[in-house]
């Protein structure tokens, strides 16, 4: 297993209560979770507990292409802290930190082997860009 680890970060404006829930409720999770406007989350299933499953159906909105991204939580601490394997057997990590009225978030992931490092630093950035967009403007 590639032990390279990429972390991404942001400070979202709002409170890491709003923060957690926008970033962890499926009906959320399909408006943000994308990397560019020609993609989508199509749907989204979590369940938010340590042994819980997640899954997001990400497709081309010109039907091109599509996945789940898909895995089990180790460990979740509620406006805290979110661990996971991904069916890959890659692990990541979420760090929510309320600081007043805002969040920092902090995305730590072990990048796969088959695209560039750069590039997957890039695309889970856009992801988290998008996701304080949405969650910002909600």
């Amino acid at each position: 297993m590639n032990a390279t680890k990429i972390t991404v970060e942001t400070t979202v404006k709002a409170p890491v209560e709003k923060v957690w829930e926008r970033y962890t409720s499926p009906e959320h999770i399909v408006k943000w979770n994308n990397a560019s406007d020609d993609w989508h989350t199509t749907k989204a299933e979590n369940d938010v507990r340590a042994g819980g499953k997640f899954l997001s159906r990400m497709e081309a909105k010109d039907g091109s292409f599509g996945f789940d991204f898909e895995g089990v939580y180790d460990d979740v601490k509620v406006n805290e802290r979110i661990a996971y394997t991904m069916t890959d057997g890659r692990k990541a990590e979420i760090i929510f930190t309320g600081e007043n009225s805002d969040t920092k978030m902090t995305v730590t992931f072990d990048a796969e082997n088959e695209n560039p490092i750069e590039m997957q630093r890039e695309g889970w950035q856009a992801i988290l860009d998008s996701f304080k967009k949405y969650t910002e403007a909600s």
